[in-house]
């Protein structure tokens, strides 16, 4: 699938490793990936911040599985955060997670469906 990155020279730069749009050419499929809330296939929430962000990407990673996808396969990523307190360890857990990978992205800041989840991730994906 041809992917490819933009960053426009005349506009602000990315920071913490996306892309500021990603141009895919004649995708064969795409995926749309709903909210994932950070509750485990138990049904239990994980304490602090660090394990449900984990616990969110663990459960996106499995949808992209379930489509015969995996992380290279994601172009756009919507992150909504509970607490703007947590911004800089998305990042660093995102960046672990995607590795080199560079996506379009979104952080919000909403008042979250359930109060106790303190992230939850959205996406699309093609391949």
């Amino acid at each position: 699938m041809p992917v490819r990155t933009l960053d426009a020279p005349d506009a602000p730069a990315a920071l913490g490793g996306y892309a500021q749009a990603v141009e895919i050419s004649s995708p064969g499929r795409l995926l749309f990936i709903s909210g994932q809330v950070p509750v485990a296939p138990d049904g239990t929430l994980p304490e602090g911040f660090d394990d449900q962000c984990r616990q969110a990407w663990a459960n996106l990673v499995a949808q992209l599985r379930a489509a015969g996808m995996a992380i290279e396969n994601l172009v756009k990523v919507t992150i909504f955060l509970a607490d703007r307190a947590n911004t800089l360890d998305n990042r660093r857990i995102r960046q672990e997670v995607l590795g080199g990978h560079r996506v379009a992205m979104t952080v919000i800041l909403p008042a979250i469906f359930d109060e106790s989840w303190l992230i939850e991730i959205e996406a699309i994906a093609a391949a």
